[in-house]
């Protein structure tokens, strides 16, 4: 009878930029204990999931600023901690911590083990994702023509262009021995499928498993949300010690499918419901849930909670992957100018309002977002309708915050001095004005063809580089 390999172990150390840093202790602790209790052959990866859709933005900015900056500013508090006892285990790790300088980041990471005494690992960056130079502006302008005026297309102050790569750079620097992989913009489940085609051997084809895969690396990529953190609501939804979540572990087979574990931590919990909530997050539509590697279909899926804090994952299925990659351009977009005051005791409320017409007069020229914190202030109401028509009511602790863009910073920075006023100009008793400015990035997706996106890997460290 034929022999499969045993199951993958995946854990994720983080969901974005700005996680829990410590998370990835419990995460190798976990992965080292079951590499020793488990089948010979076995392997794990650590993955780094860092990247949102403005991240990388603001990588590139600081990019600018300084050549050897535009990487995950948290890298060396997040890996530092783990990486000699992650190296010395043989668990391999993948991350995006390159954001807009791969290359910068693999040569901190390989600065790192040195201080820490252990041998350069071999460090691969995979390249590609960045497209916006000359090779692919001209169609990025094509595409980008499509849904706006040529003339405002080439007007915009583009700070990045970034194509959501895949999986196949990422297996490819695996198979040829990276034992740390550095990425810019992948598509996050891409993370996970790297690993599993590089240790199953699967094909850039074989639509089921890596769809299977892909929705494993799906549950893994926000971090603690599949462990309890984002589902946790007191009396309705509970979580123990919320303080100390364990972050994901998946177990792959060789078919693709998948039970989610996590760290062996006290704190969160893998049910049927962290793991359906997971599954369904961000899902247009869940027949063809779309990624550069392939389109997933979940329609069919089937959760079975196994034990505490395992549930596995099976019925993916998968179809071909889209002929196009989607690419978000960030670019300049104005300024952001945001002023508060705090208003308390009686008729704080009315105050409150108050001090929100005075400014709406006072800056007829911007359009103003005002919300009363405790009383209006989560909702997407930027014209003020829904909180024109709140009734007023007898709040006794508001803080009123308002906001305003503009192309022109001179014009924004009116509203934070307006803001300032309120002290002596009234209503009575506010107090507490803090105010920022801020530089806006707006974003914008088109699809560029697969074939215009040409990505590669590169080994820059290590004994084999």
């Amino acid at each position: 009878m034929p022999t499969h390999p045993p199951p993958l172990l995946i854990g994720c150390a983080a969901g974005f930029s700005g996680d829990r840093t410590d998370a990835a202790g419990p995460v190798v602790d976990t992965l080292i204990a079951r590499l020793s209790a488990g089948p010979a052959g076995q392997q794990a990866f650590l993955i780094f999931e860092t990247l949102a859709e403005r991240t990388l933005a603001l990588a590139q900015l600081r990019r600018r600023a300084d050549p050897d900056a535009g990487y995950e500013p948290l890298l060396d508090d997040m890996l530092r901690p783990v990486l000699a006892r992650a190296l010395v285990a043989g668990i391999r790790i993948v991350s995006n911590f390159g954001a807009a300088n791969p290359r910068a980041a693999a040569d901190h990471i390989a600065r790192m083990a040195r201080e820490l005494g252990v041998p350069v690992p071999r460090i691969a960056t995979v390249s590609g994702d960045d497209v916006s130079g000359p090779a692919q502006r001209d169609l990025l302008r094509e595409r980008l023509g499509a849904q706006m005026p040529l003339p405002e297309v080439d007007a915009l102050r583009v700070v990045s262009a970034n194509a959501y790569i895949g999986a196949e750079p990422i297996a490819a620097a695996l198979r040829d021995g990276a034992q740390v992989v550095v990425c810019g913009r992948v598509s996050d489940p891409s993370l996970a499928v790297g690993p599993a085609m590089a240790y199953f051997g699967w094909a850039a084809d074989d639509w089921d498993r890596l769809a299977r895969a892909t929705m494993a690396g799906h549950l893994l990529e926000c971090g603690a949300q599949v462990c309890g953190g984002y589902f946790a609501d007191p009396g309705y939804k509970e979580v123990p010690a919320p303080e100390s979540i364990g972050f994901p572990i998946a177990e792959i087979d060789h078919e693709g499918h998948c039970t989610v574990t996590k760290a062996d931590t006290p704190g969160g919990l893998v049910s049927l419901q962290t793991v359906k909530e997971q599954l369904l997050y961000e899902v247009h539509d869940p027949a063809a849930y779309l990624t550069p590697d392939v389109m997933a279909d979940i329609t069919e899926a089937q959760v079975e909670q196994l034990a505490p804090n395992r549930v596995r994952l099976t019925g993916v299925r998968g179809h071909p992957r889209p002929a196009d990659l989607k690419v978000n351009l960030c670019h300049e977009g104005g300024w952001l100018a945001e002023g508060e005051i705090s208003y308390a005791g009686p008729r704080a409320e009315a105050r409150a309002r108050l001090a929100a017409d005075t400014l709406r007069k006072r800056l007829p020229r911007l359009n103003l977002r005002v919300d009363l914190i405790g009383v209006l202030s989560v909702f997407g109401d930027d014209a003020g309708r829904t909180l024109a028509q709140l009734p007023p009511g007898d709040a006794r602790d508001v803080r009123l915050r308002v906001a305003a863009t503009h192309a022109e910073r001179a014009q924004a920075d009116r509203l934070t001095r307006e803001v300032m006023a309120l002290y002596t100009c009234g209503p009575a008793g506010g107090g507490g004005v803090r105010s920022a400015m801020t530089a806006r990035l707006n974003t914008i997706s088109c699809l560029l063809p697969r074939q215009a996106v040409p990505t590669r890997h590169e080994l820059l460290h290590g004994a084999t580089a």
